[in-house]
């Protein structure tokens, strides 16, 4: 039995030391280039997308597939890429939503700022290729 705990203790110290747990397939890992600071400003959708990824937003979303959220592909595959919905999904974004993707409810973000949460919205709904008009 002690030699269990010893094998255990052991794997565990090695997972630590490696750098610990492998995040699961599904999630993605996003990465904001330092170089790219310059382009980010003069694009909202890789703004939107830089603000997406230095949010909580992959807690619940994923871009391809869905987590406890929708996938974000599929937000923009069910939203018209407009100004009316622009604002309606930065407004969901603020405040929470219930009952469009089932009873599991948003989470509001009222820290985030309508100009930030519209980049945010752009951003999704650029995923499926459209372009905004």
């Amino acid at each position: 039995m002690k030699q269990i705990a010893y094998v255990v203790l052991a794997g565990l110290m090695v997972l630590s030391s490696c750098g610990g747990e492998k995040k699961p397939a599904e999630q993605e890992e996003f990465v904001v280039n330092e170089d790219a600071s310059q382009a980010v400003a003069a694009d909202p959708i890789a703004e939107g997308m830089a603000l997406v990824a230095a949010s909580d937003c992959k807690t619940c979303h994923h871009v391809e597939n869905k987590i406890i959220g929708p996938a974000h592909k599929e937000v923009a595959q069910k939203y018209e890429f407009t100004e009316a919905n622009v604002k309606m999904l930065a407004e969901k974004i603020i405040k929470g939503g219930q009952g469009v993707w089932g009873q599991i409810p948003m989470t509001p973000h009222p820290d985030v700022n309508q100009e930030d949460a519209e980049k945010m919205a752009r951003y999704v709904l650029s995923l499926d290729g459209e372009k905004e008009h």
